[in-house]
């Protein structure tokens, strides 16, 4: 299974590179929404755009890979629809492996859109307050979230009836998440009953877990470490696999 997984992920990753438009929205938007953000809201919300720049950029790199975890359950429903999965199934190939492959190869996107962001960041005066080792620490956890996402996507890219719809339903799902999150603001400067949507929110923490790990300890929330912000994203990512996983799969048989 893992050589078939393996196969096809390059499968996914030859089909980026031959649609470079794919790439749109791990390279240009990122950078986009980091200009966006700190030069327009910057001054308002830190006094100074190079205030701003260490806070906000580790919560563009997350906003970006929830966006970005979007596009495989779109794929995956647009080749279902094409009849490749009645390709697949006629091949002598574990079941599961064109869902595992297609996860697998979106990696390099993720990979993709932290670098740009970061490059990027740099360019404009982000520096890390970290050291290196702490930073790969918050690079590859986030790529385990990522992963962990993906099922969402997976599923639903299953269940719904076209892409567009696929689309539709996802964003209804991550603009609370992103948004409704301590992603371009201090949690602490929200509405009372917002502060507790933004306290059990998920995205929140890998976002306190980013500023930690890149930014340094000092532009996380007050009461917030390193350690528990850590432990609260591989909660996270355990339940999101634990609950989208097999019903990822199990839509994904009855879909073919």
């Amino acid at each position: 299974m893992i050589r078939d997984s393996l196969i096809l992920a390059q499968r996914s990753i030859t089909k980026m590179v031959r649609n470079p438009e794919q790439f749109i929205d791990v390279t240009v938007q990122p950078i986009i929404m980091t200009v966006l953000f700190v030069y327009i809201f910057g001054g308002a919300v830190a006094g100074d755009t190079a205030d701003y720049l260490p806070f906000v950029l580790p919560g563009i790199i997350v906003q970006t890979i929830m966006f970005t975890s979007l596009t495989i359950g779109v794929n995956l429903n647009t080749d279902i629809q094409k009849g490749v999965f009645d390709r697949f199934r006629s091949l002598p190939i574990a079941r599961s492996a064109p869902l595992l492959g297609a996860v697998s190869g979106d990696i390099v996107r993720h990979l993709i859109a932290i670098t740009v962001t970061l490059a990027f960041g740099a360019i404009i005066g982000f520096r890390f307050g970290t050291d290196v080792g702490s930073v790969i620490a918050g690079v590859l956890l986030m790529i385990l979230f990522a992963v962990s996402l993906c099922w969402v996507s997976v599923l639903i890219g299953m269940l719904a009836r076209s892409s567009g719809a696929v689309q539709g339903l996802s964003f209804l799902i991550v603009f609370p998440l992103t948004f409704g999150s301590s992603t371009f603001v201090p949690a602490s400067t929200l509405p009372d009953w917002l502060q507790g949507w933004v306290a059990i929110n998920p995205v929140t923490h890998v976002i306190e877990m980013m500023r930690g790990l890149l930014s340094g300890p000092t532009f996380m929330a007050a009461g917030t470490t390193i350690g528990g912000e850590i432990v609260w994203v591989l909660a996270s990512c355990v339940v999101l696999v634990a609950v989208f996983f097999p019903l990822a799969t199990w839509a994904y048989r009855k879909k073919i």
